[in-house]
C-alpha cells in the first residue's frame, strides 16, 4: 500500500474508531437513563431510553456498512484486519447494551402502569448498586478500548466477578422479598429481569475488554480462568 493511500486508510481507522467510541457514548448515557428511570420510576426517561435505542441500532447499521465497505476496499494486513474485526464485534455488544437499557426501561413502563412502583424501593436500591458497577466497568472498557490499553482491559475482565457477585446477592434479597409480601412477586420477578439485564451490561463490557486484548496481543483469551489471563497476555 502506498503512503497516499496508508494514510487515507489510517484517516478511516481513526474515523471509525470515534464513532464506535460516540456509539459507546450513547449507550453508557441510555444506560444511565434507564437505571435513573428505574430508581425514580419516572416514564417520562424511560420514554426517552427507547428513543436512543432507535438511534443506537442505526449507528451500528453504518458503521458495520463501513467497515464491510474499507475491509473491501482496502484488504486490510493482519493487525488492521484483527482491528476490524474488533470493532464489528464491539458495536454489536455495544448495541445489545442498548437493548438490555431498553428492556429496563420497559420494565419500568410496566411498574408504573400496574401501580407497584410504591412496594419496590428497597430492593430497587440493590439493582440501582448493581447498575452502578456494571455501568462504571462499562466506561472503563470504552476508556482502553479509546486507548488499546490492554492493562486496562485485564482489569475490566477480573472486575466482571463483582457484578457476578451482586446479582447472586440481590437473587437471594429479592427471593426473600416474595416470601414476605406476596403481593410483590410479579413485580419481584419483574426486577429479576431488570438485575439480569445489568449483569449483561457488564459482560458486554468484558466482551469488549477481550476484543482489546485480541487486537493488541493476537491473542483469544475468550472463555479462560481468570487466573490465566495475565500469563496470556504477556
Amino acid at each position: 500500500m502506498d503512503k497516499h493511500l496508508s494514510t487515507q486508510f489510517d484517516s478511516e481507522l481513526s474515523g471509525i474508531s470515534t464513532r464506535v467510541l460516540e456509539m459507546g457514548g450513547l449507550v453508557e448515557a441510555q444506560v444511565a437513563q434507564a437505571i435513573y428511570a428505574l430508581t425514580n420510576f419516572s416514564e417520562e426517561t424511560a420514554a426517552q431510553v427507547l428513543v436512543q435505542e432507535e438511534k443506537v441500532n442505526l449507528m451500528e447499521v453504518e458503521i458495520d456498512r463501513d467497515l464491510s465497505s474499507i475491509i473491501a476496499r482496502r484488504q486490510p494486513t493482519a493487525r488492521d484486519l484483527r482491528l476490524l474485526i474488533a470493532i464489528s464485534k464491539t458495536i454489536g455488544n455495544l448495541e445489545r447494551v442498548g437493548d438490555e437499557a431498553a428492556r429496563v426501561a420497559r420494565t419500568v413502563q410496566r411498574l408504573v402502569a400496574t401501580g407497584m412502583s410504591s412496594r419496590l424501593k428497597m430492593p430497587v436500591a440493590d439493582v440501582s448498586f448493581e447498575a452502578s458497577l456494571a455501568t462504571a466497568l462499562l466506561r472503563k472498557s470504552l476508556d482502553a478500548f479509546a486507548r488499546l490499553d490492554v492493562d486496562k482491559a485485564v482489569e475490566v475482565i477480573k472486575q466482571d466477578d463483582q457484578i457476578d457477585q451482586e446479582f447472586e446477592g440481590l437473587m437471594r434479597k429479592l427471593i426473600t422479598f416474595m416470601m414476605e409480601d406476596a403481593r410483590t412477586i410479579s413485580a419481584s420477578i419483574d426486577l429479576v429481569f431488570v438485575a439480569k439485564a445489568i449483569e449483561r451490561v457488564g459482560d458486554h463490557a468484558k466482551n469488549l475488554a477481550e476484543q482489546i486484548i485480541y487486537v493488541v496481543k493476537g491473542t483469544d483469551v475468550r472463555h479462560n480462568p481468570v487466573a490465566q489471563l495475565d500469563t496470556m497476555v504477556k
